[in-house]
Order: structure tokens, then C-alpha cells, then sequence
């Protein structure tokens, strides 16, 4: 008489199996994701660097404040024949929140948080920070004198890295 089937411990260990890879995938998956969303924040700082070298260009100054989601024109109110700048200063992919922008002595820089912890920082490391909205991590300009939220940074073209 010959048994034509799987035994129990056969199917279990099949299961097992195909749980473990359903794992792997998925982390790798996530983490994908993840570094993906990092590239994006990092391009949006990038063209927003780049309309606000251009907003310079024609001011010889950086502009005071910087409304995310918003327009960035020639004057705060924008203006129907004003010069448009950006039409969509880009918010963060994930959360929507801003990115951060500070204007120190006529220079500026903007933070954004990334979500992959493992990549190399241009800047140093200070404390973790669990209270912070985006990011486990504070950080300090190599400079010693700027302490904020952030995990990327970019900066106006005469800033130093």
C-alpha cells in the first residue's frame, strides 16, 4: 500500500519556509520604499536650493521666510504679473509637513529628516531626540553653531559645508 500525500511536519516545514522569504521580502520591500522617500526629499531640497539662487539672482537677497506648499514669487503675496519662482515649494513626501528653512547673516539652509538611519551624515551627530516630530536625530553643523531637527541639509552657495 503506498501513500500518495505530504505528511504534517512536511507542510509545517513548507510553511516555515515560505514565511521566512514572505519576511526577507517584505523588509527588503519596505526599506526600498524607505530609501525612496529619502531621494525624494533630498531632490526637493535640491530644486528648492535652486529657486532660491534664482529668487537671489534677481533680489541680491534670500527671502525671509519660506511658505511650504506654497508659491515663491517676487513679493510674499504673489501677485498675478509677479515672476514665479517655484509654484509648489514642496512639503515632505510622507508627513506633509515642511521642511525647515533658516536665513542666518544673509545665507540660508534647509533641513529635511530622511527615514533610512543608516546612511553617512554631512555633519555631526549630537543626541537622540525621541520628542522630535520626523526623525530620531539631532544634529550640529560641523560649524558647531547650528543645533536642529534634521537628518540633510542643504545650504546657500556661499555657506561652507
Amino acid at each position: 500500500m503506498n501513500k500518495r500525500g505530504f505528511t504534517l511536519l512536511e507542510l509545517l516545514i513548507v510553511i516555515v519556509i515560505l514565511g521566512v522569504l514572505a519576511a526577507l521580502i517584505t523588509g527588503n520591500f519596505f526599506t526600498s520604499l524607505k530609501k525612496g522617500r529619502d531621494t525624494k526629499r533630498k531632490a526637493d531640497l535640491e530644486q528648492v536650493s535652486r529657486a532660491l539662487e534664482l529668487y537671489y539672482e534677481d533680489k541680491k537677497v534670500y527671502p525671509a521666510t519660506l511658505t511650504f506648499g506654497g508659491k515663491l514669487c517676487e513679493t510674499a503675496s504673489c501677485l498675478v504679473a509677479e515672476k514665479v519662482y517655484m509654484q509648489k515649494v514642496p512639503n515632505d513626501p510622507i508627513s506633509e509637513m515642511s521642511y525647515e528653512y533658516k536665513l542666518t547673516n544673509g545665507s540660508y539652509r534647509l533641513y529635511a529628516c530622511l527615514e533610512n538611519n543608516l546612511q553617512i551624515l554631512p555633519y555631526d551627530v549630537l543626541t537622540q531626540a525621541p520628542t522630535m516630530s520626523c526623525s530620531s536625530v539631532r544634529c550640529k553643523e560641523k560649524d558647531g553653531t547650528t543645533d536642529t531637527d534634521c537628518v540633510w541639509a542643504v545650504s546657500s552657495s556661499d555657506v561652507s559645508p
